[in-house]
């Protein structure tokens, strides 16, 4: 019997597959292309192959067959079908960092090492790990992209919250959430009326950037403004925040922190509220690196060690021992 064209399956790899058994010979692998007419002729020529005794079996697991199992599963899908069509069936045995740079650096060759390592590094050590197979991948260097840490002072916060409210008194409600939650933007805005609890003090966000769950405490602050929030907060089902990630949204902040005379870092917009968060629990509340990875905030100490900056420690507090002469004591 010829080998069947398999159409692509919606949400994985968007190549055609050949599937079947020719002449004894079972077939079972993507023909690396997207469309019907060319996939037949792949396939024609995988039958002739075998009958010619020329048809290349692949020994082991390949990297498209893991792929599809990591998705099955629940994994992150997306960046994955470029990768399929990239790899095809190449055997996992066959992965090593050289393997890894190339594919980053072919598929990927003007972006930075951030986005490529997100792009391709991250999904397949995904998925080489999903198979059992175990080797550290080193990641490229710039991949963690460059550390944004701007913060907000108190007095900073209060003012766009000001202006916030003025603009529309449900955005002023949505700032004092991010900035006494430390939520990232998706979060806040995929929060539902039915995940909240103001009677406990709690939120609860079945998944954050990390992929697990987290439940918020919400200081009293943030319990006033969502009781007084402008259309309630006892709508079942419904979001809490109307807005949805899109350039509105962002030019709110903006016109926002304009009116409140506060220069916003480059490129770090909403976080700028999380990593004031991060530095507000440090600075005023003593939180250590190990107290905020507790708030379920951040996954891990070195995501958190960032906000050490917030606090003079106490090795440079000994420059206050260092000898004055007199004259300088005198003024």
């Amino acid at each position: 019997m010829p080998i069947k064209l398999i159409p692509p399956r919606k949400g994985f790899s968007p190549c055609f597959y050949g599937r079947g058994t020719y002449l004894g010979v079972f077939v079972n692998k993507t023909t690396g292309v997207t469309g019907a007419q060319l996939a037949k002729r792949i396939i024609k020529g995988w039958e002739d192959e075998i009958e010619r005794g020329r048809f290349a079996k692949a020994v082991g697991p390949t990297f498209s067959a893991a792929a599809v199992r990591y998705m099955e599963a629940g994994g992150d899908k997306r960046f994955i079908a470029k990768l399929v069509v990239h790899f095809g069936d190449k055997l996992l045995a066959e992965f090593d960092q050289g393997v890894v740079d190339a594919a980053a650096l072919t598929l990927y060759p003007a972006h930075a090492a951030a986005t490529r390592n997100r792009e391709v590094y991250t999904p397949i050590s995904a998925v080489l790990k999903s198979a059992g197979i175990e080797f550290k991948i080193k990641r490229p260097k710039g991949s963690r992209g460059q550390e944004l840490t701007g913060w907000l002072w108190p007095e900073e916060a209060e003012r766009m919250f000001k202006a916030a409210r003025k603009i529309d008194p449900e955005f002023g409600a949505l700032l004092v959430f991010f900035c006494y939650t430390g939520c990232r933007l998706n979060e806040a805005l995929k929060l539902t009326c039915n995940n909240l609890r103001l009677a406990e003090a709690e939120a609860f966000v079945p998944k954050t950037k990390n992929g697990e769950p987290r439940r918020v405490h919400l200081p009293p602050v943030v319990v006033a403004e969502l009781a007084n929030h402008p259309r309630g907060v006892q709508r079942a089902g419904e979001r809490v925040f109307r807005w949805v990630k899109s350039g509105r949204i962002y030019k709110m902040l903006q016109a926002t922190a304009k009116a409140a005379g506060v220069t916003m870092p480059k490129r770090e917009a909403f976080h700028l509220f999380r990593h004031t968060y991060g530095t507000w629990m440090r600075r005023f509340d003593g939180a250590d690196t190990t107290g905020l990875v507790a708030t379920g905030a951040w996954k891990s100490k070195q995501s958190a060690a960032r906000y050490e900056h917030a606090v003079v420690n106490e090795e440079a507090r000994r420059a206050d021992l260092l000898p004055v002469g007199k004259r300088l004591k005198k003024r």
